[in-house]
């Protein structure tokens, strides 16, 4: 079948007859993945990534459409699955258990695919067995506006630079009890509204102090704790293969307190959550920006 949007409306009808069959949730559709409509089926989520998906949304109004927002990165059809579902997720729009239709593409082409999942056991960051829920001890905002830096970081990296990076949240006053300063603090004596990650400003601040060695702790509210600190807690046994210290101190954090660590691998820019002492989830951007080559020194 040559014609994309054909296949994309099939897949739509397709989407409808098995939400309604198995008796799904919701359909969690990208928008920037849908061929030109006028409504979208009932119970249907709808992603966006940047204010021209946005703008399209109300085109859709009469659907009274669920709208989420996700970070903009480029991810491979299941890496955008699992972060719409993580998102869905800690916005309460879907819960453990429920059975959702997720039709996916690659990054900002028509939808060619179709997963139907139930979300499970692979969602433990949301299992909240000894745990508090995200949202009692860290903002829903918080938690999303620490992992879209992360992915950003994954992807573009610092100045076209591979970083590698570690960021904790919630519980700080115990994750600080299981650190120390490897430098000085750089937040230390500034007031809290001017170390928050919630003002847009303090974006590049943490981009440019990504560079340091340690971890960034950081409150649930999102007030920035310190940044450069050693955790002196690790777990290495039973690591997935390949991963090195970062990886082992976000688990051993996480494994010591009730907080929820997020990893950038410098090799490769894969993001990884953690909680609980376990990984929790992983996303591998696709399309990564390589980086600048070095400039030659003058001799």
């Amino acid at each position: 079948m040559d014609d994309p949007a054909r296949v994309s409306r099939l897949l739509l009808e397709s989407a409808t007859m098995l939400a309604q069959t198995g008796n799904a949730r919701a359909i969690v559709v990208y928008v920037d993945a849908l061929p030109e409509l006028e409504a979208v089926p009932p119970r249907t989520i709808l992603v966006v990534r940047d204010k021209q998906d946005l703008q399209r949304t109300k085109k859709l109004a009469e659907s009274n459409s669920t709208t989420i927002t996700v970070p903009n990165v480029t991810l491979d059809r299941f890496g955008q699955v699992k972060l719409a579902a993580i998102i869905a997720l800690s916005n309460r729009i879907i819960d453990l258990g429920d059975t959702v239709v997720f039709l996916t593409g690659p990054y900002r082409s028509l939808i060619d695919s179709v997963v139907v999942m139930n979300i499970g056991a692979e969602y433990e960051l949301f299992d909240t067995t000894d745990q508090p829920s995200i949202d009692e001890h860290i903002k829903r905002a918080v938690f999303h506006r620490v992992l879209s830096l992360a992915l950003d970081l994954g992807q573009h990296g610092r100045e076209g630079n591979r970083v590698g990076a570690l960021l904790v949240v919630g519980d700080a006053r115990h994750v600080l009890e299981h650190s120390e300063q490897m430098i000085l603090n750089p937040f230390k004596g500034y007031h809290e509204k001017q170390r928050n990650l919630l003002d847009a400003q303090m974006t590049e601040t943490v981009k440019e102090y990504s560079a340091l060695d340690g971890a960034f702790i950081i409150r649930g509210n999102g007030v920035i704790e310190t940044a450069g600190a050693r955790l002196k807690v690790g777990i290495s046994q039973g690591l997935p293969s390949g991963l090195g210290a970062r990886h082992a101190a976000a688990a051993g954090i996480t494994a010591n307190t009730k907080s929820i660590a997020f990893t950038v691998s410098q090799s490769d820019g894969a993001v990884r959550v953690w909680r609980m002492g376990k990984l929790v989830a992983g996303f591998e951007p696709s399309g990564r920006d390589p980086p600048h080559p070095q400039t030659p020194r003058e001799s």
